[in-house]
């Protein structure tokens, strides 16, 4: 299997190594191609600030940096452009104008928040603790609306587009084990409406062009014991014969193939023989090469 990996975070949001770090890390371990995708900045007009997304003044640093890189490394390893937006209902997503004048060469888009019945936006992939308050102050201690909210939103994502690839479609469990620990549960999987919310954003995404990744971020920071998508979901997937893309979600160049041996398990036990390679964009749309598992 080719090692690839399009969904990484540097030092310019919330990594912890710098885009030249990477590019080597890659290049030692044998990497077919290399993907930049800082969190998006968010339009000043949204009011939403999140220190882990790349700031507004420093768009321009980033993409001269990683276009420096492309051409540094041109001859050694693919590199690409790319950024993960967030999607918060009604407020901003990447089917947006805004992000298209950056001239990225992909977009993951990607359900961080979720926009509670009282309160502001949070993301559920926050601490614990702010996830836990997010619940109770804002779903009255029901972690289910909260779940229920965050499928809702990636539902309505798919709908409006304006993306290459769909990122970790279930991190709102990245918090499960640790509330757990707390005495604060939040979500079982056989919930009867989880299942069928999940059957829902596989089949929006059957036939969109669109690729879905297999996240191996939780497992990289020991917050999962699987990947996202966990297996019940993948299968989802691959009933609908929903493309995927093996992906570190990486904040440090050491994990760019964190955990890719259980993606590949997860994959196969879900029925996939093959997974895909980003090999850039032509006439407007992200090109993939598929590579036997």
């Amino acid at each position: 299997m080719p090692l690839a990996c399009i969904h990484t975070h540097t030092f310019f949001c919330d990594g912890n190594d710098s885009i030249e770090t990477y590019c080597r890390t890659a290049f030692e371990k044998g990497f077919s191609c290399l993907g930049f995708s800082a969190h998006a900045p968010f339009p000043k007009e949204t009011g939403m600030h999140n220190p882990c997304n790349l700031d507004e003044d420093r768009v321009e640093a980033y993409i001269e940096e990683v276009l420096a890189a492309k051409k540094r490394w041109q001859d050694k390893l693919r590199i690409y452009l790319g950024m993960e937006v967030d999607f918060i209902e009604n407020l901003t997503g990447p089917a947006d104008k805004y992000y298209q004048k950056f001239g990225l060469d992909y977009t993951i888009g990607s359900v961080h928040y979720v926009t509670p019945p009282k309160g502001e936006p949070f993301p559920v992939d926050h601490t614990p603790e702010v996830v836990e308050r997010g619940i109770r102050e804002g779903y009255g201690g029901n972690p289910l609306g909260m779940v229920e909210d965050y499928l809702n939103a990636q539902i309505a994502m798919i709908r409006l587009g304006g993306f290459d690839l769909l990122g970790h479609p279930d991190l709102v469990k990245k918090n499960n084990l640790e509330l757990r620990r707390m005495g604060k549960g939040i979500l079982t999987e056989d919930e009867e409406f989880y299942r069928k919310k999940t059957a829902l954003i596989a089949e929006l995404m059957a036939g969109t062009g669109i690729a879905a990744e297999v996240n191996t971020g939780g497992l990289n920071r020991g917050k999962t014991k699987d990947c996202f998508p966990s297996l019940p979901f993948l299968k989802l997937f691959r009933e609908n014969a929903v493309p995927m893309v093996i992906n570190a979600d990486a904040h440090r160049a050491a994990d760019l193939d964190g955990h890719y041996d259980a993606a590949r398990k997860a994959m196969l036990e879900a029925g996939y023989t093959e997974s895909l390679i980003f090999q850039g964009r032509e006439n407007g749309r992200a090109v993939w090469r598929a590579e036997e598992l």
